[in-house]
């Protein structure tokens, strides 16, 4: 199934990477957040030489609704504060859970568009802000481990690779891992995109959804979520149109939803029939120990290699 593989375009506008001194921002866009698990987070980013502010709502509690980081305004405002900030140089959530979905439209979109770009960090629930800055910013971002995420606090590969990605991205073009095989053999090129299933589900048919991930190579992860829902989400994604023309799709970690042959079997069912390439268990998401992947630049999957190459490195030069 190695098709033509036409040239993916450029990709989104890539912000700079870092260096050591530059100031990062912490912000809590979802659910509330472990003070323990921030403080071990944040003291891993400064080891990197990194400045750290946490933005000033990160650790409420919505005074109703206790799924939630503090009230959507307040979240939204630490969001845009930061953004705006020209002394930061990058924006990281401290975790996922719910609540992104909420405050997508309380951001000023025009004012975030009128700064330079600058690196943005998250992952699951964070699937609803990476697709709003590609859609409304034209920013490639970074689907990786949160602040007071277990894996970014835990383990050490997890931070490294993220660490890589920030500092040193020529270094991190070659994503592969262990458990890296092919589900629907062939190599296919595209823009990545994607994350969190249930998510990107969630977001059909709202005003920052793209019309399809025609082009794209799609990343797809979930956790949590009984085969049969995993197949009520994919049906979705397929019967919206959010599928047509997709390039190829990389999947990542399906944590707790689970026998793992039953995944495979949603997922060959759904997503075989796209007749494209399709790559099990890359090693992101909601696992242990998770790649780093950006979100908006040009790559090539292989599915028999177990591998997704960025064509350029995921941050820009400075």
């Amino acid at each position: 199934m190695d098709q033509h593989l036409p040239t993916p375009g450029r990709g989104l506008t890539r912000p700079p990477h870092l260096r050591p001194g530059d100031h990062v921002a912490v912000v809590a866009p979802s659910s509330p957040i472990d003070p323990e698990r921030l403080t071990a987070g944040c003291a891993i980013l400064r080891s990197w030489g990194l400045r750290v502010t946490v933005a000033p709502h990160v650790l409420d509690t919505h005074p109703v609704l206790g799924h939630l980081a503090g009230t959507d305004a307040d979240r939204a405002a630490d969001i845009q504060a930061a953004w705006l900030d020209p002394d930061i140089d990058a924006v990281i959530c401290a975790r996922g859970g719910y609540g992104v979905h909420r405050l997508v439209d309380l951001l000023d979109w025009d004012a975030l568009r009128a700064v330079p770009p600058k690196v943005l960090i998250g992952f699951s629930d964070v699937s609803s802000l990476h697709e709003a800055f590609a859609q409304q910013l034209g920013i490639a971002t970074l689907y990786g481990p949160m602040s007071a995420a277990a894996s970014f606090t835990t383990d050490g590969p997890t931070a490294e690779h993220l660490r890589r990605t920030l500092f040193e991205p020529a270094a991190t073009t070659v994503l592969t891992s262990p458990t890296a095989t092919a589900l629907v053999p062939g190599r296919a090129r595209g823009i990545t995109a994607g994350g969190c299933c249930h998510v990107l589900a969630a977001e059909r048919g709202t005003p920052a959804a793209r019309p399809s991930f025609a082009g794209n190579i799609l990343v797809l992860e979930d956790v949590n979520e009984h085969p049969y829902q995993l197949d009520r989400l994919l049906t979705q994604l397929l019967r919206s149109g959010a599928l047509d023309g997709v390039a190829g799709i990389a999947l990542g970690s399906w944590e707790g939803c689970g026998r793992a042959d039953r995944v495979r079997d949603v997922m060959l069912d759904r997503l075989g029939p796209l007749g494209i390439p399709v790559l099990w268990e890359l090693g992101f998401g909601h696992c242990p120990s998770t790649l780093t992947v950006p979100l908006g630049v040009p790559a090539l999957l292989d599915a028999d290699a177990g591998t997704l190459t960025l064509e350029v490195p995921a941050l820009a030069d400075r």
